[in-house]
């Protein structure tokens, strides 16, 4: 497989919208991407295209045939790219609006007096869900903590937590705030060795950029992603579920269609740019490899992905060229540490002698996106046990450059010093 080379990295950067300019800023280096990932040409395009159209899905007519089979092709593209054997893709209003409702239904549709179990790294998404449905269900909520010195969650954790009774188990892929991995696959085997019937509903919103997502090799019943994190658009969220899961009771019209999740007529738009997404994915990884296989193909493009943004995060921690990384930077700390293999192209980090606002502001100042995360509902959890009130996160994706990572070291280096 060949890396994303430079010739190749201006034709990805190519196909993205605002690349390297902001409307309202000019000029700017986009390190924000856990905040929302930069959106595809084509998406921006088929976004307006679908926008004109007054036809509904499911009349007798041409136009809404169209609409019909739009979202099937979509659904089977998501189907390839994740690798799901079975189940069922919908979707919903949010990320968020989704993992609520999976885990809702996961807990009311579970015994009393079981456990809910998951982790202090997850995102609120899934411990306030798991919180507030626990409660009504008239369950256990149990919290794992995590590893603040990697700023992430093992298996072996999980193995130690999960008990027969464990009916529902929640499991965050990526953090958005320390940016680490899970080993997915190896919790999953974990919790289901002690509790085989557990429903396991998995957060992939920080992860699903990364590319590498395989529904089948996880073994979990709920995977929902935010589109807008993976180069689509705002609006709408993406849910798959196990069949196992599909069949539990849920909201739905009375007569209606009994494996039905969606309510009401979702834009047919949204899942079109899902198409984008995959045509995109598709694309790369012909370019990075040989494969012919569509499925292969979405392989090659998640492993190219992963490479070059650890080529990225690499630079930035340990230097490039004549910079010296964050690493070497006197009164740097670094979230999860300099070396982490679970790093998944972002940085979170802090200034001794400068408030992490300022940090924000002043590399903002000079165009270069980043984002403040505060000890607040959303990011507590991860920095309260460190005794950090804030971190600056910078995050990146795989169209961005070792040049760009150049100009923030340099930026950085002024900062600090």
């Amino acid at each position: 497989m060949t890396q994303i080379t430079d010739t190749l990295l201006d034709k990805i950067r190519a196909r993205f919208t605002q690349v390297d300019t902001c409307p309202q800023q000019g000029s700017r280096i986009f390190f924000e991407n856990a905040g929302g990932a930069l959106t595809l040409n084509s998406v921006v395009e088929t976004s307006a295209r679908y926008a004109a159209i007054a036809d509904n899905q499911g009349r007798d007519n041409p136009g809404s045939h169209e609409l019909v089979r739009v979202i099937a092709k979509a659904k089977d593209d998501m189907r390839v790219f994740m690798n799901a054997a079975g189940g069922q893709f919908f979707a919903g209003e949010s990320g968020t609006e989704l993992l609520f409702r999976l885990i809702m239904n996961a807990c009311l549709g579970s015994p009393e007096g079981g456990t809910v179990l998951g982790s202090t790294l997850e995102h609120p998404a899934t411990r306030s869900a798991c919180a507030r449905w626990a409660g009504v269900a008239r369950q256990n909520h149990v919290l794992i903590p995590h590893d603040n010195a990697t700023g992430t969650i093992t298996a072996e954790a999980y193995a130690q937590a999960v008990t027969p009774e464990t009916v529902v188990a929640t499991i965050v892929h990526t953090s958005p705030v320390t940016g680490m991995g899970v080993d997915l696959a190896a919790c999953a085997a974990a919790i289901r060795e002690v509790a085989p019937d557990c429903l396991i509903i998995v957060d992939g919103i920080q992860h699903a950029a990364h590319g590498r997502i395989d529904l089948t090799a996880y073994g979990a019943d709920g995977y929902v992603i935010s589109p807008y994190k993976m180069f689509s658009r705002h609006g709408y969220g993406l849910a798959w579920i196990s069949d196992r899961l599909t069949k539990l009771p849920h909201n739905s019209l009375i007569d209606g269609p009994e494996d039905n999740w969606e309510m009401g007529t979702r834009d047919t738009g949204s899942y079109a740019t899902l198409s984008d997404v995959a045509d995109y994915l598709e694309w790369l990884g012909g370019e990075v490899s040989g494969a012919t296989d569509r499925r292969e193909k979405f392989v090659a493009a998640g492993e190219a992905i992963h490479a070059h943004e650890k080529a990225l995060t690499d630079a930035m921690i340990h230097g490039t060229g004549n910079l010296p990384g964050l690493a070497e930077i006197e009164g740097v700390t670094i979230l999860g540490g300099a070396d982490n293999p679970a790093r998944e192209g972002l940085v979170s980090l802090a200034v001794d002698t400068v408030p992490s606002v300022e940090v924000v502001k002043r590399l903002n100042e000079q165009g270069i996106r980043t984002h403040l995360r505060k000890a607040d509902h959303y990011s507590g959890n991860i920095l309260t046990p460190l005794g950090m009130e804030a971190c600056v996160r910078v995050s990146m994706c795989h169209y961005n450059s070792i040049g760009e990572v150049a100009k923030f070291l340099a930026v950085m280096k002024e900062i600090a010093g």
